[in-house]
């Protein structure tokens, strides 16, 4: 492919396979001399190199209920706030790095976030993949892509889980945690990073009681920044820089061993350059270069209130969860993207969220005699989203007409979408024999969805739009699942599911294309998940296959630059594999990797935009991705210790468009990162896309007349290196 640097792709994978080597050496080493257990691969802080080296037990919440993840009949992958830390991932995005079959499209501008499952997205007005913060679902993407500021954990749940989370989460689940407040000892935290492109970063948090073993708090606040990496020719400045202040504040109140309530307020402060964009086939050429006569910039304000509460009785459990969620974008830009001034545009967007889930369950299983138990839980949730958008492009004189030589601004879209629903679900699960799980989950959802749209010119050469509609969508949800205990330490699974996405209003399309269908999938799953050496290595390996119906895709408007809307194309399949291994080959050594492949085509006679598409592959889907790394520490002094870090990720090729006319090749991307780390200090150097591998991992079909390749293109990061100190307590 022209313009891309092929060197970094051969060097990694004789790395790669270096590490595989490694890998299976390594665990033929333990298994020769012990026996079984689960593990999670890669330690932060340098452990003690005396005594046993096991990995902890892993508790998920994926099915809403505290469970271990290598019981579970679903593909989950847990990534904890060490492993965060210890890998220097800081968004969620980053951390999709480590779970197979994932991938997501994303611009510099850190509202645009897609995150795709086994070739499962759509459009970020509505998600395929549901993002949960502390049990409030973000209902759309431009929120959901923030700083990981006080987490606990993100889980990645893969496969549709709308018997119990609902419509958006037909293509999996992430689901972040954040960080209890202490309440019988304080701890704090502050590091400092510094790198190149003159990025610079404030991290701190503080915990612990107001009251003893009773209330509790903590406080976790983040601000970065750094310059653009892409530089406009015009001016010679950089388009693409970042600058965000995030924090998140919490109270628990634990009044009584039974009962608690916790109180938790985040929010960011984004101020985002312009778009990094540009025509493909000139940032092929000349990466991190464009034209343009106008800098814009890109803002965001997003507060997130949630209030928990939960009630453990001796028979059920009680538990609520109340969110309230309020954003605010504003992108200014150059939508021609060339030196001359023909198109600007600028975009607001506001919208606020209010969610309220009530559950009970069982505090403990039922007997049903003969050694059968039964596990259960029931749930309402209601939500009311209100989204409003003003849009105005500006054309230069001439541009739209040889007859009209004035400059035009068009008032479009502007939209009120207002949006209303209701869900109850249940799901039960007997245990026979205390071998044998058989799950079943039921969803029922109804929503009703009103829509004002117009559009304007000023002066007015063509008429106004104006219309008013309104639609409402019903949906039932099954899934069934059954897993099997061949040992202590192997279950195998299979499940059934069937996924839903509501259908909606665009707020902005080509006439006749304001309102969209549902979208609904079938998806089967099987899989063995073990753990061997005495709890020191796990392997879990899962095989799926989803066919799903009247998709939505997000489509460019041909009409107007820069614009884009859902519409229903067809039908699409998806099949492939998932392995993911990890190792502890000795004390503070681990192994880890997780590899997927995924053959995701559109079904014979789907047609996207009257253009027949059928046996295409999904935009924006890797044929496969493949993470593999190493990482070692060791105490040098009694409370001192050192520790590296190497790692590997290769994302396969895909495609940018429906169409399949302009693609992305395989790349990989590797990091590093040591350091050394005393009782209450640390200092690490790192360095990310280590061999500088040049890549476009997002295009856009754009108007030929503006981008000569008929496509815009965004780099993905350069080789970014840098040093972080810290002190804790």
């Amino acid at each position: 492919m022209t313009g891309m640097r092929i060197h970094p792709v051969w060097r990694v994978s004789r790395s790669v396979r270096a590490i595989v080597r490694g890998s299976v050496l390594a665990c033929a080493a333990i298994l020769s001399s012990a026996g079984a257990g689960p593990a999670e691969a890669q330690t932060s802080r340098p452990p003690s190199t005396t005594g046993t080296f096991t990995h902890p037990t892993v508790l998920v919440t994926a099915q809403k209920e505290p469970a271990e993840a290598q019981t579970l009949p679903v593909s989950v992958t847990t990534i904890s706030a060490e492993a965060l830390e210890r890998a220097g991932v800081e968004i969620v995005s980053d951390a999709a790095a480590y779970v197979p079959n994932t991938y997501f499209s994303e611009f510099s501008a850190r509202k645009l976030s897609n995150a795709r499952f086994r070739g499962i997205g759509a459009s970020p007005a509505n998600p395929a993949v549901a993002t949960y913060f502390d049990g409030v679902p973000q209902l759309h993407a431009n929120a959901a892509s923030i700083d990981l500021v006080g987490v606990e954990q993100v889980e990645f749940v893969r496969g549709p889980q709308s018997a119990l989370f609902g419509r958006n989460a037909l293509g999996g689940l992430i689901n972040v945690t954040s960080v209890r407040p202490g309440l019988d000892v304080w701890t704090g935290s502050l590091s400092v990073p510094l790198a190149n492109s003159a990025a610079r970063e404030v991290r701190g948090s503080v915990s612990g009681p107001l009251v003893d073993d009773r209330l509790g708090m903590a406080v976790s606040l983040e601000y970065d920044r750094r310059d653009g990496y892409t530089v406009n020719d015009v001016t010679g400045n950089y388009l693409d820089s970042r600058s965000a202040f995030s924090g998140k504040g919490q109270v628990l109140w634990d009044p009584e061993g039974a009962w608690e309530a916790r109180f938790i307020v985040s929010g960011e402060r984004a101020r985002d350059g312009d778009y990094g964009l540009s025509d493909l086939g000139g940032l092929r050429a000349n990466p991190f270069h464009t034209a343009r006569d106008f800098e814009g910039y890109t803002t965001r304000d997003i507060v997130n209130t949630t209030i928990l509460t939960s009630r453990e009785g001796s028979r059920v459990s009680l538990s609520t969860a109340t969110g309230f969620v309020r954003w605010t974008t504003e992108d200014r830009t150059d939508l021609d993207y060339t030196p001359a001034p023909l198109l600007r545009r600028t975009n607001d967007e506001e919208s606020f969220q209010f969610t309220q889930e009530a559950r009970i369950a069982s505090a403990a299983p039922l007997s049903l005699g003969d050694g059968a138990e039964l596990s259960w839980q029931a749930g309402v949730f209601v939500f009311t989203q209100n989204y409003d958008q003003n849009a105005v492009n500006s054309f230069a004189p001439f541009l739209l007409s040889p007859f009209v030589p004035v400059e035009v601004s068009q008032t479009s879209p502007t939209a009120a979408l207002d949006d209303v629903g209701l869900g109850v679900y249940g799901q039960g699960t007997a245990t026979l024999a205390e071998r044998v799980d058989v799950t079943a989950g039921l969803r029922v959802d109804h929503e009703q969805k009103d829509a004002v749209l117009g559009s304007a010119f000023t002066p007015a050469i063509a008429p106004p739009l104006d219309i008013a509609a309104d639609a409402s969508f019903s949906n039932v949800s099954p899934q069934v699942a059954a897993s099997v205990r061949l040992a202590p330490e192997a279950t195998v699974y299979a499940s059934v599911a069937r996924g839903y996405k509501a259908g909606g209003f665009n707020a902005a399309s080509p006439l006749g294309s304001e309102s969209y269908g549902e979208e609904h999938n079938w998806s089967v799953e099987g899989g063995l998940k073990t753990t061997w050496a005495g709890q020191r290595v796990a392997a879990n390996l899962a095989v799926f296959r989803i066919d799903w119906e009247d998709m939505q895709l997000n489509l460019p408007d041909p009409g107007i630059p820069g614009q884009f809307y859902i519409a229903n194309v067809g039908g699409a399949t998806s099949s492939g594999v998932e392995l993911e291994l990890n190792a502890q080959a000795a004390p503070g050594v681990d192994l880890f990797s997780a590899l997927g492949y995924t053959r995701a085509r559109f079904k014979t006679g789907s047609v996207s935009s009257g253009v027949d598409v059928g046996d295409n592959t999904v935009p924006n889907t890797p044929e496969y991705t493949a993470t593999f790394g190493a990482a070692f520490s060791r105490d040098i002094l009694p409370e001192v210790g050192v520790y590296a870090r190497g790692e590997i990720t290769i994302y396969g090729a895909l495609e940018y468009d429906d169409l399949n006319t302009a693609r992305q090749e395989a790349y990989s991307l590797a990091s590093v990162r040591a350091g050394v780390r005393g009782r209450h200090a640390f200092v690490e150097g790192w360095i990310r896309n280590a061999f500088d591998t040049r890549y476009i991992p997002i295009a856009l079909a754009y108007d030929p007349r503006l981008a000569p390749s008929g496509f815009l293109g965004e780099m993905g990061a350069p080789r970014t290196f840098g040093v972080t100190s810290g002190v804790g307590f």
